[in-house]
């Protein structure tokens, strides 16, 4: 299947690849968060709100929207 409007450029396995690519960089960046967070807390015995904040977002969304496709689709 390709996009009409943007050409025979573009196809559904360029789509799946930039979606898988996505969600990696999603995967890796609440890991990065939640590891900088232990590291601050556990080393430093600084507790960072911040990046406590983003790795929670980040786990939260990507389990919700697990859920959501699990039970939608």
């Amino acid at each position: 299947m390709t996009i009409p409007m943007i050409g025979k450029k573009i196809d559904e396995r360029f789509l799946m690849h930039r979606l898988r690519s996505t969600s990696l960089a999603g995967v890796v960046g609440g890991v990065v968060a939640i590891g900088l967070w232990t590291w601050h807390y556990s080393i430093d015995h600084f507790w960072s709100w911040d990046l406590f904040a983003v790795g929670l977002t980040i786990v939260g969304v990507k389990v919700a929207a697990m859920a959501w496709y699990r039970f939608t689709d």
